[in-house]
């Protein structure tokens, strides 16, 4: 984890507006066979979040994929204004490579005020500077994991619990996931991009959800996995670059498909964010 990986995620991040709905965004220098959902996500949230008046905070973020994306091109993202209204705002955001359709969200905002309020309570973990980080979890697993070792790491992970490939040399089950996440370094003071690293994280560990509930693991069984759609509700401000608890479980699994929720808690115990991911899920044994 490097303080370089974080600079190349913010560059990442902060699309660039080439007309009023229009915007493009690069890759990092590190990726996946296909571009990284949690990066298309969090880069159509930006590029939603630009066409609309800092005054109304996201409410709702619902992404659908469709089809991979190339890491080595840039993607485009096509901003519809749905509706604009003085307290709410409704995006539509298409992204393209070339006449290819990646991906469709879709972006609410709403300044709604202060009505009724209650949440569901954190659960109690560790504290997450009492934890080992992500690197220590991978030490002697480098053959088993290769693509987490070499992956890009912007965002500090420290596991409450044991992560899915240490779970399963130990031969156990897991029906939870529950990570303390942070960004690398201090973010601009700008509320958009705190929350597109969010949308970003909210990408990860989530199908880890399912899979260790059933003592499978990542680079120990043959798995293929691949994001259907994705959907984020934001309820209060974010601060990514304090720790944030990631709490995720998986309530179904059937017809090869994989459904995982959870909630992003800050330290004090308060719900962020609710996310939910649906996702094609196949084991082949043997």
């Amino acid at each position: 984890m490097t303080t370089a990986d974080f600079e190349e995620l913010l560059k990442v991040l902060d699309v660039t507006q080439v007309d009023d709905d229009t915007f493009t965004g690069g890759h990092p220098s590190r990726n996946p066979v296909r571009t990284f959902g949690g990066q298309m996500m969090a880069q159509a949230f930006v590029a939603a979040s630009r066409t609309v008046p800092p005054k109304l905070p996201p409410t709702t973020l619902s992404t659908h994929f469709i089809a991979g994306g190339d890491p080595e091109r840039d993607l485009e993202f096509k901003v519809v204004r749905l509706r604009d209204e003085r307290r709410f705002a409704n995006r539509r955001v298409d992204v393209m490579q070339g006449d290819t359709l990646l991906a469709t969200a879709l972006v609410s905002h709403l300044a709604g005020g202060r009505s009724l309020e209650h949440s569901v309570k954190a659960p109690v973990v560790p504290d997450p500077l009492s934890l080992p980080t992500i690197d220590d979890l991978l030490k002697g697993y480098e053959e088993t994991v290769p693509l987490f070792v070499e992956a890009l790491k912007p965002i500090e992970w420290r596991y409450t619990n044991d992560p899915a490939w240490v779970m399963r040399d130990k031969g156990g089950k897991l029906d939870h996931n529950r990570v303390w996440l942070k960004t690398m370094g201090a973010m601009p003071d700008d509320p958009v991009l705190h929350a597109a690293a969010l949308v970003y994280s909210s990408d990860t560990t989530l199908l880890d959800s399912i899979i260790p509930t059933h003592g499978l693991s990542w680079g120990h069984d043959r798995i293929f996995a691949v994001t259907m759609n994705h959907t984020v509700w934001f309820h209060q401000p974010i601060k990514f670059d304090e720790w944030v608890l990631y709490s995720t479980t998986s309530p179904v699994a059937a017809d090869s498909r994989g459904l995982a929720s959870g909630h992003f808690f800050d330290r004090a115990g308060q719900v962020l964010a609710t996310v939910t991911q649906e996702g094609i899920v196949k084991h082949f044994p043997g």
